[in-house]
């Protein structure tokens, strides 16, 4: 079983590429193809070798993140490698795991390949099984934002430069619209504390959201 190759960028397409490793070119398909393009320098591509009746085929990834999430993906029932693939160009593993941890269905059924029924299942099977993968931290790193960032209620009603202001950068880097996180936040400010966080702020709105 192949774990990971190492070489150099051969080729470029737009759902693989080809790895040469000691003059053997390999076939790798991999979420986005086109971020190993120009590189001229040797690089690591984690594998996973999928051998099936008709095929052999490789799908790799830059990083041990990607080809676990990847791995853990495939145990859902009705997501196979392609569906499994597509989930990762369409999302950061931290993104993608804290959606599954946060039973996020609207971010989930947004990810290509990913109805409904689908996203059920990911949280239903996934979510004990990667909280070892993802912590709010890593959740708010995929929205760009730094965690435990104190804010005052009167500063957070006032809605510039505040928590709230980057709490919802996050959110609507998760998939939310405006107007939903309008309704999250018309719900939650009254309650906002001298005590209140970005992260909590996060948690909280999620949780509004996911009520509807």
């Amino acid at each position: 079983m192949i774990d990971f190759l190492r070489g150099l960028i051969s080729h470029v397409e737009s759902e693989y590429v080809v790895l040469d490793v000691r003059d053997v070119g390999y076939q790798v398909f991999t979420p986005n193809p086109y971020a190993f393009a120009g590189k001229e320098e040797t690089v690591t591509i984690y594998i996973h070798h999928h051998v099936r009746e008709d095929a052999i085929l490789l799908y790799g990834f830059e990083t041990r993140e990607e080809q676990t999430l990847f791995r853990k993906l495939l145990e859902v029932s009705g997501i196979g490698p392609r569906v499994a693939l597509g989930i990762l160009a369409g999302g950061r593993p931290d993104a993608v795991i804290g959606a599954i941890q946060q039973e996020n269905i609207a971010f989930l059924t947004r990810l290509p390949g990913i109805g409904k029924k689908t996203a059920q299942r990911m949280i239903l099977d996934l979510k004990d099984k990667l909280a070892g993968f993802a912590t709010d931290a890593g959740l708010l790193a995929a929205a760009g934002l730094a965690p435990h960032q104190p804010i005052s209620a009167a500063s957070a009603q006032l809605g510039t430069g505040t928590a709230w202001e980057e709490a919802r950068e996050g959110l609507s880097a998760l998939g939310y619209t405006a107007a939903e996180l309008d309704k999250a936040w018309s719900v939650l400010s009254p309650s906002v504390s001298a005590e209140e966080t970005v992260d909590s702020l996060m948690k909280r709105a999620l949780q509004q959201l996911f009520k509807g």
